[in-house]
C-alpha cells in the first residue's frame, strides 16, 4: 500500500486545514488507516484513526476540532482541522494497517504503511 499526503501548508491560529491521503489500493476491507504527526525531538503521536468498521478514535488534543473520514470509492482518507492551534504545528503523516485496531492511537509501531508526510505551521 503506498499512501501520498497532500493538503497541508501554513495557517494563522484559528483557520482550518483539509489533508487528504491517497491509498494506492482499496483500503475499505480489513484496512485501518490514520492520521499521525511529528515534530523535532518528538516521537510520532497518534491524531485519529478510523478502522474497517468505520470507528473513529481521536487524541484528547484533538477531540471537538478535528474531524478524520475515509472515501472509499477514491480509496482517500480526509483530516479536517478546525480551530487550529501553535502547538499543532508539526509533519502530518498518513498511515494504515491490516487489521489493526483504531485505537492504536498511541503506538504508532504497530501501523505497518506510512506517507511521506506534510507539513501543517500554524502561527499565532
Amino acid at each position: 500500500v503506498q499512501l501520498v499526503e497532500s493538503g497541508g501548508g501554513s495557517v494563522q491560529s484559528g483557520g482550518s486545514l483539509r489533508l487528504a491521503c491517497a491509498a494506492s489500493r482499496s483500503s475499505s476491507s480489513r484496512y485501518s488507516m490514520g492520521w499521525f504527526r511529528q515534530t523535532p525531538g518528538k516521537g510520532r503521536e497518534g491524531v485519529a484513526t478510523i478502522d474497517s468498521t468505520g470507528s473513529t478514535y481521536y487524541a484528547d488534543s484533538v477531540k471537538g476540532r478535528f474531524t478524520i473520514s475515509k472515501y472509499n470509492a477514491e480509496n482517500t482518507l480526509y483530516l479536517q482541522m478546525n480551530l487550529l492551534k501553535p502547538e499543532d504545528t508539526a509533519i502530518y503523516y498518513c498511515a494504515a494497517g491490516y487489521d489493526t485496531p483504531g485505537y492504536f492511537l498511541d503506538r504508532p509501531y504497530m501501523w505497518a504503511y506510512w506517507g511521506q508526510g506534510t507539513q501543517v505551521t500554524v502561527s499565532s
